[in-house]
């Protein structure tokens, strides 16, 4: 496997585990799931902490489909060298810090790596 798909995977299942710290947010402060939150697809309410956990995995879904639309295109038409490389891992990496510093509410920071993210999406392309 390439470094290229290497990242692409790591990302993936990082963004697949994103929803982790919202839904204990959740419980925490409103108990399981009742048969009427079923009907009701009202939010219950989180406290900060929880309301930014789930605007990191929103933001995840949202900035995975173009990364791995690239990294895809890279391995499909032959292109992956160590530049790709570096930009994968790097997205992979901004990504985990993203998240961290969004949980940890640390203003600037988080739009730094944000658009850091930006520019490695850029980069493959």
């Amino acid at each position: 496997m390439s470094v290229d798909l290497k990242y692409l995977a790591f990302t993936a299942m990082l963004t697949a585990t994103l929803w982790i710290p919202y839904i204990v947010a959740q419980v925490m402060t409103n108990g399981f799931l009742s048969p009427q939150n079923y009907v009701d697809p009202t939010p219950r309410p989180v406290p900060f902490w929880g309301q930014r956990a789930h605007r990191v995995y929103l933001n995840a879904l949202e900035t995975f489909a173009p990364f791995a639309a690239l990294v895809i295109l890279i391995q499909l038409t032959g292109k992956a060298n160590p530049m790709t490389a570096f930009w994968t891992m790097s997205f992979f990496w901004l990504r985990v810090g993203h998240a961290v510093v969004f949980w940890a509410a640390i203003p600037y920071i988080r739009t730094l790596i944000f658009v850091l993210g930006w520019v490695t999406v850029i980069g493959l392309f």
